[in-house]
């Protein structure tokens, strides 16, 4: 017990003051992101109930509001993009194959992508909704200044 008492570090991270605003996401972080999320969930699923079904449908959609959410601005287009994109991944490799081969691999996938469009649909069309929103909200701030 030499010295001075130490002092807290309240609200520090790693020496430097915190500002409250959440990490955001670039471009490429959001693909990452959405295909290691999505596959989770896929994964998750397949395992616990056999198969995709309505787990993998609301992970979907959650992964695709927070895509949306913490994309940076400059990012914005990037949130409704590769949310499909790995929508589709997943679908191809924990949807279900009925025979071998590239052609099999190919219909089972636009069957897959037919079948659970719905959900493809809303989680897409909810991420392209938050960005237009995170955009025409930026939009009217710039202005304004």
């Amino acid at each position: 017990m030499s010295g001075s008492p130490e002092r807290p570090r309240i609200g520090r991270l790693y020496g430097r003051r915190r500002t409250g605003r959440p990490a955001r996401l670039t471009a490429v972080g959001t693909g990452v992101v959405a295909l290691v999320a999505t596959m989770a969930v896929a994964s998750l699923d397949r395992l616990v109930f056999g198969g995709l079904g309505v787990l993998f449908g609301i992970g979907y959609l959650l992964v695709c509001f927070q895509l949306a959410v913490r994309v940076r601005y400059a990012d914005l287009l990037a949130a409704p993009i590769s949310g499909p994109i790995a929508f589709a991944a997943a679908l191809l490799l924990f949807g279900p194959v009925t025979s071998t081969g590239v052609t099999a691999q190919v219909v089972a996938l636009a069957t897959n992508l037919a079948t659970r469009s719905g959900w493809l649909f809303t989680g897409t069309g909810l991420a392209a909704v938050i960005a237009l929103a995170r955009f025409v909200a930026q939009r009217r701030i710039h202005r304004a200044r």
